[in-house]
């Protein structure tokens, strides 16, 4: 399976992959009762699998939150854990889609191969998450023939955005499968790639604290939505 590098000393951001130790593992399963007899989550830290860094959900009680979706066989449950900062044993960016190449159907390498070529000729790291990445992961059967290929391109200030994004278009129109994905800046910040193709002025952007409005150009230079 793919194995993330470890990321810099930072806490967990938008999609990054949170590893936690066993002690920390039990204490998030003691917390879930509900998942006492769930012989598949059992296997996530006997693997040494990640969860998901994931948006605090109102009400919540002190801790990072932590996610997992599990593969369509398991009803696409979605997961959600907290656990203490000290039970975090490293922390990863999503596989680049080189790595995770390998796990995806044949008739998706063309795909993945442009949408790589594109992202060393910009300068983008290009990482797959969703259904991919979590196969790449684990050696689940995630990606089903109905799956999106979700990407997120990592850009630059210096990266020409709508050049990038035109280009992913032109891709999609060639794919056996749907591109969804996200443009991520330095900051953390995000927006769905095909929104800002549209060219709107204002931009639903996304970072691990919020969701809002926020101009395309403010977007672009940085500005975090507030």
């Amino acid at each position: 399976m793919t194995s993330p590098c470890k990321h810099a000393e930072r806490p967990p951001g938008r999609h990054d992959l949170v590893f936690v130790s066993p002690a920390g593992w039990r204490a998030m399963l003691d917390a879930r009762g509900d998942l006492a007899t769930d012989t598949l989550v059992a296997r996530w830290p006997k693997m040494r699998w990640p969860t998901i860094r994931r948006r605090v959900l109102p009400g919540e009680a002190n801790g990072l939150a932590l996610g997992l979706p599990l593969p369509p066989s398991a009803g696409k449950k979605r997961i959600s854990f907290l656990v203490d900062n000290d039970h975090v044993t490293s922390v990863a960016r999503p596989p680049l889609l080189r790595q995770a190449r390998a796990y995806a159907p044949r008739n998706w390498w063309p795909t993945l191969d442009r949408l790589d070529a594109l992202a060393q000729r910009d300068a983008v790291d290009a990482r797959a998450f969703g259904s991919l990445a979590w196969q790449s992961l684990t050696g689940l059967d995630y990606v089903t023939t109905g799956s999106d290929l979700d990407v997120l391109f990592e850009f630059r200030t210096e990266t020409d955005i709508d050049r990038l994004v035109a280009d992913v278009a032109a891709i999609e129109a060639d794919a056996p499968m749907r591109l969804d994905g996200e443009l991520m800046g330095a900051d953390g910040a995000a927006v769905n790639w095909r929104e800002f193709h549209g060219g709107a002025s204002e931009l639903l952007v996304k970072s691990i604290d919020s969701v809002g409005l926020l101009g395309r150009h403010q977007f672009i230079s940085g500005a975090m939505a507030s």
